[in-house]
Formats: structure tokens, sequence, C-alpha cells
């Protein structure tokens, strides 16, 4: 059999390059065998949460799969035919709930199939987008980009034990181009969901949060829910949604120094139609829509260009960068469907 050979230590060498490339794998047909998986990371190897989105995909697509467990640095992935399902999975850690769906939501709803989800796990972790900016941030983007999916919070789920809980329907869908240009909305929302913390503590981070932002001319909404969790913890979620743009930033509450850790200035840049970790999230379905896609992103981080070649290499897609005044424009030529079926039959 014919392996398409990913370096997985390429760029930054982490798990972007895996829950790319698998997605792909699925929706093109194509058997990928990825080597030096998170090679550039402190601990190399495959996490809980990747291991947990290969498995779902294995069932989804009848697959077949060598290498899939904690700690493999290597991987095979064979796709059959992909089902319509009703699943239900758990991680088993606090693994990021939100980067499995990265994966599972492009493969179903691009292969215009149905999926019923039902994953237990962590809904609010480091280094993992929170439940919320899937929900409110990613699902925007998504649903302009044509993928149709509902996320139901169940329970939220913190570091160390997780037990957060979630259930995802995805619907067959049909991609689109789109161009995210400018924003231009001074209006924005603040989301912060708490468990186990003093409301004052919370309440005293949002008030100043909001004063920079209504000091830089915002209008703010603000939004702050006690939901139970096995672990104590808080997560906040800051988005601007308008006609041009998609933008939003999350964070998690720092116990040690009872604070949320907020780079104002990546959300506060007028300059931008997305903000830099949707864009990564947007490279997958632009490959596949037909026509052209574009974005304007404040920078290129090492993912985004990470993501681009991997992406290019799977689909044969094609993709430009262009720097601007202030900040970058990102051009992404989609090979549709049956582009890609035209393709691998040559």
């Amino acid at each position: 059999m014919e392996f398409l050979k990913i370096n997985g230590g390429y760029g930054e060498g982490g798990g972007q390059i895996i829950r790319s490339a698998i997605a792909l794998a699925c929706i093109t047909k194509q058997s990928i065998h990825i080597e030096n998986i998170r090679k550039n990371r402190k601990v190399s190897g495959l996490r809980p949460q990747h291991v947990t989105s290969i498995r779902i995909l294995q069932k989804i697509l009848n697959a077949k799969v060598i290498g899939a467990e904690v700690g493999s640095t290597e991987l095979k992935f064979i796709p059959g035919d992909i089902d319509s399902l009703e699943l239900s999975e758990d991680v088993g850690t606090a693994g990021s709930i939100s980067l499995i769906l990265q994966v599972l939501i492009p493969v179903v709803a691009i292969s215009q199939k149905k999926l019923s989800l039902t994953i237990k796990g962590g809904t609010d972790v480091l280094w993992s987008p929170c439940i919320d900016y899937t929900q409110h941030v990613l699902k925007e983007a998504y649903s302009r980009m044509g993928i149709k999916f509902s996320l139901e919070l169940i329970k939220r789920g913190y570091y160390p034990k997780g037990g957060g809980e979630i259930k995802l329907q995805v619907f067959p869908s049909k991609l689109k181009s789109i161009s995210f240009s400018n924003r231009k909305s001074k209006n924005l929302k603040i989301i912060c969901t708490f468990s186990k913390i003093a409301i004052e503590i919370i309440e005293r981070e949002i008030q100043q949060i909001k004063k920079k932002l209504t000091n830089e001319y915002y209008k703010v909404e603000v939004e702050i829910k006690n939901q139970e969790a096995i672990d104590s913890g808080a997560s906040l979620l800051i988005y601007s949604i308008d006609e041009n743009s998609i933008i939003g930033v999350d964070s998690l509450f720092d116990k040690k120094t009872q604070s949320f850790d907020l780079n104002f200035e990546k959300f506060i840049e007028k300059a931008q139609g997305v903000d830099v970790n949707l864009a990564d999230m947007l490279v997958v379905p632009a490959s596949l829509s037909p026509g052209r896609t574009t974005f304007l992103v404040k920078e290129i981080t090492k993912h985004l260009e990470t993501n681009l070649f991997v992406t290019s290499k799977i689909t044969g897609c094609k993709y430009g960068i262009g720097k601007l005044t202030d900040g970058f424009e990102v051009i992404i030529e989609g090979i549709s469907d049956s582009g890609i079926k035209q393709r691998r039959k040559k």
C-alpha cells in the first residue's frame, strides 16, 4: 500500500500537524504515515486527546490504524468508507475536547455525513481553546464557510481531573469560500464561567478587564456564570463578530496569581479579520472549498505556517501570504471535492 509520508517534526512540530493530516486523510481517502510526532514538544508523541480523536475517526471511517497509543511517535492511518454514527467517548483525562472537535467536525461535515457524539474530558484546559471559543467563535466561522454543527455543554471540566462533558451534532454540509477583512465593530462580549472560586474574585477581575476595554472605546457586554465542575477553575472568552470579521481571545484563571493572563494587544488591534488561533482552524476547510478564501491576520504564527504547508501537500491547494502595513493577508485557493477525486485518479 502506498502511503503519503508526513514529517510530524516539520515547522512547529506539534499537534496541529496531526489534526490537519488525519482530518484531510479522512476526507481525501489518502493513507498517511506520520513520523516524528510532536518531535519539538517537551513530551513527544501522541497525547490522550490525539489518541481519542484517532480512535473516534477509526470508528467513523472503518479505518485501519497502526500506532495509535499514547506516546507513539509514528502513526499509519488507512481510511475506509465513512458512516453516520451515534457515539459516546471518554478521553479519560482532562485532555482537550475542543482540539478533538477540530478534527471531527470538518471530517464529518465535509464528507456529507451526520455524527451524534457525547464526549467526556477537559472543556477548559491549557494550550487549547476553551469550549466557549468553539461554541461562539469557531461555530460562527464554520457556519459562514458552510459547515453546520451544534454543541451542548453538559458539564465543565478543568485540569487536572477533567470530567467535563459535551454533546455534539454534526450535519452534512456544503463548503463555500469566504473573505474576512478588517474588523469594523466596536461591540464585544465577555463570557466568564467559574467553579469553586469566590465570585468576588471573579467579578473584580472582570471589572478590571472591562475597564481596560471601555478605555479603548469598546462597548462591552458581560456574562458571568457559576457552573459546577469537579475541579476549581475559571475560563474567560472575549469575542467580537461583525460582517467582516470574527475575533476571539480566551484565557484560564491562574490560581497562583488569582488572575486571568490575557494579552489585550491581540484583541484590541483593529486591522484584522480573524484572530491567530482561528486562522489555524480555517485552513483545512478553506483548502477544500471551491474558489478563493482570504483572511487578514495580525501575525503569521509557526502553527499557521506549518498548517498551510502540510495542508497544501495533502490536498494540492495553493496558498499565498502577503505582508500588509499592519498585518498579513492569507490567500488559499481551494480544491473542491471533485477536484480531489480527479487528482487521486491520475
